[in-house]
């Protein structure tokens, strides 16, 4: 005996699912509706199916049209996608949004994060449902943010997993010390302390010379450049990664990238005030680009304008995606506590590298406290932090951080 209809609703309401739009374009205009329905189905020939059921409108017109175009929604196009659910006329559907005709005449949402435009080839009955199997003839990703999803009859997004490891970089400590008239021995030291703790160390910057040869190492040294010529200099001295600020324009980096990559280094661009209230799609777009320039690793700094949970929540969710294939990394500031929050945040959206400055002498998140939080949350990270801790005692930076994580 069959299930009853309401329970298997029930049931298929606990799957979650992404959300599209299938359009067609008819003699009379075009035509949509929201969808859940919708696979891959092949990738040679590239095809894709969906479901419609038969008593609806699109189900006939994409019968007589032949065609069909899917877009696919991103996290902040739920009102779209209510839309096309709901009994609203298609002249009023498609309102507020830009749509363009794909090749086969259907149209495609034109900020959608992904979109393939299909000719039926099959159409197979499956009960009150018709399922069509459409080639491929286009497809493009005009955007790389995260996804809409539906689960339980209710609009939603990804959730928000922990990372398993984390890593921290201190980019301000000797920085600093210099500042404070800190040199010879005890500079060494410093750096040696940060690079035995397992940090990266910011060991060449605009401040003075840098440390012996001996206390460089590819693996954990890194350089603040300014200059392509600087890139096959500092890695003559022994550094592994070239760092380098972001100005207005992200192709204004290519020289250096350039450089870092003749010379064998790693590369990190650092895109300032990332988290300011204004300047998220700037944000995004430089991102995209130094990803595109083959930067390996897109730093987003804390800036004048401070960083709240909300913002950095909104940027990396769009940013982790947008810099694809490079790394994500921040340099947050603490300002009365907010920066581990901020932290917390950052981890459970996706990323896993930080900038800091151990004590936070500079004002910047303390390495420790970002270590001691990751352990509060079972976040592994091969950074050791008693040695970190050590290490600041030593320096007598523990009485200027008295925030209560450093014991």
């Amino acid at each position: 005996m069959a299930t009853d209809g309401e329970t298997f609703r029930a049931v298929l309401a606990q799957w979650p699912s992404g959300v599209v739009i299938v359009t067609t374009g008819a003699g009379d205009g075009w035509h949509g509706m929201t969808a859940s329905s919708f696979s891959s189905v092949s990738l040679d020939p590239p095809m894709v199916l969906i479901c419609l059921a038969r008593d609806t409108r699109t189900h006939r017109l994409v019968s007589e049209h032949g065609a069909f175009a899917v877009s696919i929604l991103g996290r902040d196009q739920a009102a779209i996608g209510r839309r096309f659910a709901g009994r609203a006329g298609a002249a009023d559907r498609f309102a507020g949004a830009r749509w363009e005709p794909g090749p086969t005449g259907s149209p495609v949402l034109a900020d959608s994060i992904g979109w393939l435009d299909c000719r039926v080839e099959h159409a197979y009955p499956g009960g009150d449902h018709t399922i069509f199997v459409g080639e491929v003839l286009a497809a493009a990703t005009p955007r790389r943010v995260a996804p809409v999803l539906f689960h339980s009859r209710t609009w939603s997004r990804l959730a928000d997993p922990l990372p398993d490891r984390i890593t921290v970089a201190d980019i301000g400590l000797l920085a600093v010390l210099r500042a404070r008239g800190v040199s010879g021995a005890t500079l060494a030291g410093a750096a040696r302390m940060l690079r035995a703790a397992g940090t990266r160390v910011r060991l060449f910057d605009g401040y003075g010379d840098p440390p012996p040869r001996e206390d460089l190492d590819p693996a954990t040294a890194s350089a603040l450049i300014t200059d392509p010529a600087q890139a096959a200099r500092v890695a003559e001295a022994g550094v592994g990664v070239a760092e380098f600020a972001v100005g207005d324009s992200a192709d204004r980096a290519a020289p250096i990238l350039e450089a870092a990559r003749r010379a064998g280094l790693a590369t990190v661009g650092y895109l300032p005030d990332a988290f300011a209230a204004d300047h998220a799609g700037r944000t995004l777009s430089a991102a995209a680009r130094l990803a595109e320039l083959g930067c390996d690793e897109i730093g987003l700094r804390d800036g004048p304008q401070p960083a709240t949970p909300v913002r950095v929540r909104d940027l990396l969710q769009d940013a982790c995606a947008a810099a694809e294939p490079a790394v994500v990394r921040v340099a947050l500031r603490e300002r009365q506590g907010i920066g581990l929050v901020n932290a917390l945040v950052a981890m459970k959206s996706g990323v896993c590298h930080f900038d800091t400055t151990l004590g936070g002498v500079d004002g910047a998140l303390p390495a420790e406290d970002v270590l001691l939080l990751a352990g509060q949350l079972d976040v592994a990270s091969a950074v050791d932090r008693d040695t970190l801790i050590a290490g600041a005692a030593r320096l007598d930076l523990l009485p200027e951080h008295t925030c209560g994580f450093a014991n």
